[in-house]
């Protein structure tokens, strides 16, 4: 018999007993089917912001599924926990009276963000603004619209035609922005930036950069879309990147640390001037999925913002940061790296060549880093301890040398 299960960016070809059966987790460590023990440095993927195995989380998801699992939220139909996790959301956004739509991944949030940037734009009069201004470098998610909206060429190839009206600039290039809406201003909806850009190879914006599109949406009557799927919740040491940066967009997409990943969860926040335009009585938002407002994963979400709230994980990204800057600054003074980036408790250690190879190796000697390009990237729990970092470090020291 073949192998059923197809995997998600992996060669189709890999048969199933060359994977690595990841089978149990605690706090910044994870465990495969041989008993073997890795530190989970990409916290699973960019996400376990409160580390594995926290029973807070697993007993509200089992106690609500002993209620009911799930239900839809089409009209006339809502739930509590859904109101509860959108309320907890938007009280620690930067639109506090703003309101949320829900989903469950980013891939969702980013094509939904993207429909409600157009449907504002159709309801304001602006027939004409469909154009979508993108980055370099950016990373959206799988759906079409994601896929159309990705500033890494390779995910883009080989679907046949995507969707029209994106335009891409280069990542850190504010005057090529500037160029763009210059020459199609009037056709403009949005800008979809990500404050940090993460799977593209962590690249922090340059100073200026998100002021500068904020500036360009406002005077253009484009909307700004923040894809805070990674930067969301305390990965750069506030709530959302949009805090860390002191720049507020019109509309944010979440998903991963929203739930540390214990269930699928994810969405919009949109602001109270977008808001408006959709609250006109009569008017129906068409969009969304059977599992918006899913009880069981806002349970979780419920619970997981709880346990960041209260070991005030939100901040504690820049504690993790610093232990972490001090490690591949000495890495980088070994000759070991040609260079570092990154910032809150998101990296990436640039070799200047094939870091498949080098991740290979460290994985091998039970540290989980993620290979992107030349660089590797670290994006380890909001839990990990100093030891752990420490580990992290010394292993990659010892497969670099």
């Amino acid at each position: 018999m073949t192998d059923a299960l197809l995997h998600p960016f992996s060669p189709p070809s890999m048969p199933e007993g060359d994977f690595i059966e990841i089978v149990r987790g605690e706090g910044s460590l994870v465990f495969d089917s041989n008993g073997r023990e890795y530190v989970d440095a990409m916290a699973n993927l960019w996400l376990c912001q409160v580390g594995h195995g926290r029973t807070e989380i697993i007993d509200a998801v089992t106690a609500q599924m002993r209620q009911i699992e799930a239900y839809n939220t089409f009209a006339p139909f809502t739930n509590g926990p859904a109101s509860r996790v959108a309320e907890m959301i938007a009280e620690r956004s930067p639109h506090p009276d703003g309101r949320v739509f829900l989903g469950c991944s980013g891939s969702e949030a980013v094509d939904t963000a993207l429909k409600i940037a157009r449907q504002v734009q159709q309801r304001r009069g602006h027939t004409g603004r469909q154009v979508i201004v993108k980055r370099t470098n950016g990373y959206h998610g799988t759906n079409f619209g994601g896929t159309s909206a990705q500033g890494i060429a390779p995910n883009r190839e080989g679907w046949g035609d995507l969707v029209p009206h994106f335009v891409e600039v280069p990542h850190d290039d504010l005057e090529a922005a500037a160029s763009v809406f210059a020459d199609q201003g009037d056709s403009i909806a949005a800008v979809l930036t990500e404050p940090l850009q993460g799977a593209g190879g962590v690249f922090p914006p340059a100073d200026g950069y998100l002021e500068g599109l904020r500036r360009l949406c406002d005077d253009n009557g484009a909307l700004l879309i923040f894809d805070e799927v990674i930067c969301g919740f305390g990965r750069t040491g506030e709530w959302f990147g949009a805090q860390t940066f002191g720049v507020t967009p019109d509309l944010i997409t979440f998903a991963k640390g929203v739930t540390s990943g214990y269930l699928p969860l994810s969405g919009v926040i949109l602001s109270r001037s977008v808001c408006e335009e959709l609250e006109e009585p009569g008017f129906l938002l068409r969009t969304g999925y059977t599992y918006s407002g899913h009880q069981a994963s806002c349970a979780a979400g419920i619970a997981n913002l709880e346990i960041m709230e209260r070991e005030g994980l939100d901040q504690r990204a820049n504690h993790v940061g610093e232990r972490f800057q001090e490690g591949l600054r000495a890495l980088q003074a070994d000759g070991l790296i040609e260079s570092w980036r990154g910032m809150g408790a998101v990296y990436a250690a640039e070799l200047g060549r094939d870091s498949i190879p080098v991740r290979n190796e460290i994985l091998a000697n039970g540290v989980i880093v993620r290979p992107i390009g030349t660089c590797l990237a670290i994006c380890p729990p909001l839990v990990i301890t100093d030891d752990e970092v420490g580990r992290v470090i010394d292993t990659m020291a010892a497969a670099l040398r």
